[in-house]
């Protein structure tokens, strides 16, 4: 198992009330598994995606990543597992606006002190990886969506992560650059990479073999199912 969390809980203090926005959940995710977490605006998805990808820690429960337990770990043990263990995609993309695709795929690598040739090498791979091998130069302002989402996968893919982590990844494009992505997203995960995603798109979740459903803070359902592929068919 990649991924094994037993009893999580979140709970905040807000405005003199006690939030409890994850109420005992349990997971496992396999190595190369794909998994979409649905669920409505405070269901609890974002805070369990949070945990997940080491950006916060449980209240109580234990999360472990690829055999370390992690929930228990200094600030700066977390930043090193979310650098080089997890690769993160945002709706937004997140990327430097003055920045090149190139410039902005090699970020991740000055944090982990590769080298200046080897970050150019590695990031022009990925970002031939992603298909934007003759767009390495252009800033994200001469980049369309579809394209500044690919330069952000790529930067999630660069430090060879065993995890990928999208959060509501197609939420800023059309319908037709959404398909492209997750076309994307389903390629590197026939490559062996574990992509978890989170979305409140049933035709997005549809791409994953494995829908989690979270109500209330606690997962309602987990559902195997077969997964779409590009044009509809399965």
């Amino acid at each position: 198992m990649l991924i094994a969390a037993h009893e999580l809980t979140k709970s905040y203090a807000m405005g003199g009330q006690t939030v409890h926005a994850l109420r005992g959940v349990s997971l496992e995710i396999a190595q190369g598994e794909m998994v979409a977490i649905m669920g409505a605006s405070g269901s609890g998805k974002s805070t369990l995606m949070n945990i997940l990808g080491c950006l916060d820690q449980p209240s109580t429960g234990s999360y472990t990543l690829a055999g370390e337990a992690v929930q228990s770990l200094s600030a700066d043990a977390l930043a090193a597992i979310r650098n080089q263990r997890i690769g993160f995609v945002f709706q937004q993309f997140n990327l430097l606006p003055r920045t090149s695709a190139l410039e902005n795929v090699e970020l991740p690598m000055v944090y982990a002190g590769v080298t200046a040739a080897q970050r150019r090498a590695r990031a022009q791979r990925a970002l031939e990886r992603v298909g934007l091998g003759e767009r390495l130069h252009h800033t994200p302002a001469e980049l369309s969506g579809g394209q500044q989402q690919r330069v952000a996968i790529a930067r999630a893919l660069v430090n060879q992560p065993q995890l990928i982590l999208a959060d509501e990844p197609t939420g800023a494009l059309d319908s037709h650059t959404s398909e492209d992505i997750m076309q994307l997203l389903t390629e590197l995960n026939q490559q062996g990479m574990t992509v978890v995603l989170v979305t409140h798109e049933a035709d997005i979740a549809a791409w994953a073999r494995r829908r989690l459903v979270f109500k209330d803070g606690l997962m309602v359902e987990d559902l195997t199912q077969i997964p779409v592929r590009a044009g509809g068919t399965e």
